[in-house]
């Protein structure tokens, strides 16, 4: 008896484990979508290109609890619109806000990124992931901090 119902557990996990591990694959086109082919050179085709005036920021000490926000500024200095796909952060914890129109040729962009720094602890190192039409379209920004825990009394 207890032998089939360790079976039967462990087909019910396998099956669990193997529908979600196929979810978290999902093939996108994002990363592979590009307007240059083999018969066309660089010069020819109209690209955005991203120019930041940084790509990196640390807050400096805060207090646990604490949301900080830094907006990073990046213009479009290529020849076409930049539209910016996604923008997602290396955990819940760290939330871009950016543009969802495109940035026109010479035009600049905000991308407003918030830490907040409920439950985390020391030194924190997180990263925003752009991913948009430009050659490359994946830009990683990152933002660093140090958390301080206030003492117990």
């Amino acid at each position: 008896m207890r032998t089939q119902q360790f079976i039967i557990v462990l087909i019910f996990s396998a099956a669990i484990s193997c529908h979600s591990a196929s979810e978290d694959k999902a093939i996108t086109t994002d990363l592979v979508n590009s307007p240059l082919t083999a018969n066309q050179s660089a010069e020819k085709v109209l690209t955005p290109k991203i120019q930041m005036n940084e790509e990196s920021f640390d807050f400096g000490e805060m207090q646990q609890g604490e949301s900080v926000t830094h907006d990073f500024i990046l213009k479009n200095i290529g020849d076409a619109n930049l539209i910016i796909n996604t923008a997602k952060g290396s955990c819940g914890c760290t939330v871009p806000d950016w543009p969802k129109e495109p940035i026109g040729k010479g035009e600049k962009a905000t991308i407003k990124v918030t830490f907040n720094s409920a439950g985390k602890s020391g030194k924190q190192n997180k990263t925003v992931t752009l991913v948009t039409n430009a050659i490359p379209n994946t830009k990683v920004i990152t933002i660093t901090g140090n958390v301080i825990v206030p003492e117990k009394e």
